[in-house]
């Protein structure tokens, strides 16, 4: 069976690969188109995918063309959110999207769709497409992916849309300007699909106002299951981080800045850890937008001499092998070290909301600067071992990694298996 898997982002390949990998092992072919930045061809995972035999992979440039490619660009510049905020760029973009109108715009649409499906599939009529979750501030256009998915459907292609992250966060007000708990509208396009694909409950019930019940499918976390995480690690290029002598090694997760933290804190809480003797800590800043976080910038954090931000060529797994202990401002990346049982310190104290892991083991909760005291001061003396409480953590694996069991990415194959040469089965 073939697929077209399109890949925005760094989210994307972290969590979509283990299921392309699953996919093309399990006997199946597929191509893996990049949308967003070229740079990610070098990146480690897509590497990996281009040695497969039965997976080719190619960014959206040279699969088009520079002169389809630059026009396809510009007009879905015209049309996307993170453009028309930025004040003179957003109001060129509005002007040209009224002058060039939709009925205008979907000719490009269509040229590209056609070339894009008759590339992968031909003339056949067996197969399945996969996006990730398109929100509605997604930098790709929903109005080129809607005709897509309407092209599509008339070769009888399903469309599926597979996770691009998971939810770290028990609640929902976590953003700056975010009052109000109500559906939030921005996971409303997810209707759009044949199939949403969730790892857990929690990730569902966003989704859940805006779609019916038989379109979402709960199957577990591909990017944290343990099949994953041991080709990963056959996977993963050699670590820059040297290692050193010091005693205890702490690496800080930041999140987005969109998301509200309290900045001054994070900053006394670094302080405060590396006046212990025999620590060393490194920062590492949001993948997207650290260089928007204050502390990156922070002059007496940086002339630290213990502590270091870390740079891109450290990979979020080399940092976590590094590190005896992770402080964690509600990212999921740290899942894994849940997952191998290293400790994960939840700062829920420092951001605005509750987070996952703190909700499920609240052994790991930081609640206030004594308690970062009180855990950094018990791993240095008495060591790292035996933090969790079994019972806790078993729980968070059960409801949020391997729903409903470890068979994570044999299901997801099983379900674009299914969706081959099929439209929306589950309403059949």
């Amino acid at each position: 069976m073939k697929a077209l898997f399109f890949l925005r982002h760094y989210n994307d390949i972290d969590h979509i690969t283990p299921v392309i990998y699953k996919w093309a092992v399990t006997g199946h072919s597929c191509d893996v188109v990049l949308l967003g930045s070229a740079k990610f061809r070098n990146d480690y995972r897509i590497q990996f995918l281009k040695q497969l035999d039965s997976v080719r992979v190619a960014h959206m440039r040279e699969v088009l063309g520079w002169r389809h490619f630059i026009k396809w660009r510009l007009q879905m510049y015209m049309l996307t959110g993170n453009v028309r905020r930025i004040p003179i760029l957003g109001t060129i973009a509005k002007r040209l999207s009224e002058r060039y109108d939709e009925a205008q715009r979907e000719k490009l649409w269509r040229e590209t769709t056609e070339y894009l499906l008759q590339r992968c599939f031909g003339d056949d009529q067996e197969g399945v497409i996969t996006f990730d979750w398109v929100e509605r501030n997604s930098v790709i256009s929903t109005e080129w992916i809607k005709i897509l998915i309407a092209m599509a459907h008339d070769r009888k292609l399903a469309v599926v849309s597979l996770p691009h992250g998971d939810s770290p966060h028990i609640n929902q007000l976590i953003r700056r300007g975010e009052r109000h708990v109500k559906p939030d509208t921005v996971f409303s396009n997810a209707d759009m699909f044949d199939r949403l694909v969730v790892p857990n409950e929690l990730c569902a019930k966003r989704f859940r106002p805006f779609l019916d019940d038989r379109k979402i499918a709960v199957l577990g976390s591909p990017r944290f299951c343990e099949e994953w995480l041991v080709k990963l690690n056959e996977i993963l290029p050699p670590s820059p981080i040297k290692r050193s002598d010091s005693k205890l090694k702490v690496v800080i997760f930041l999140r987005k800045a969109n998301f509200t933290t309290f900045w001054e804190e994070v900053g006394e809480v670094v302080q405060l850890i590396a006046e212990f003797p025999g620590t060393e800590i490194i920062i590492k800043p949001h993948t997207r937008s650290g260089w928007k976080q204050s502390l990156t910038k922070d002059k007496t954090i940086k002339e630290l001499q213990n502590v270091t931000i870390a740079d891109d060529k450290a990979h979020s797994a080399h940092l976590m092998n590094w590190a005896d202990v992770i402080i964690d401002l509600a990212t999921s990346v740290i899942f894994e070290s849940v997952r191998t049982r290293k400790p994960v310190l939840a700062a829920d104290y420092l951001i605005a909301g509750r987070s996952t892991v703190a909700h499920y083991m609240p052994e790991t909760e930081l609640r206030c600067r004594d308690d970062v005291y009180e855990k950094i001061n018990r791993f240095l003396t008495l060591g790292c071992d035996n933090f969790y409480v079994d019972a806790h953590r078993q729980q968070f694996l059960d409801e949020m990694l391997d729903v409903p069991d470890s068979e994570v990415l044999q299901r997801y194959v099983t379900l674009l298996e299914t969706f081959s040469g099929q439209v929306n089965p589950a309403t059949k």
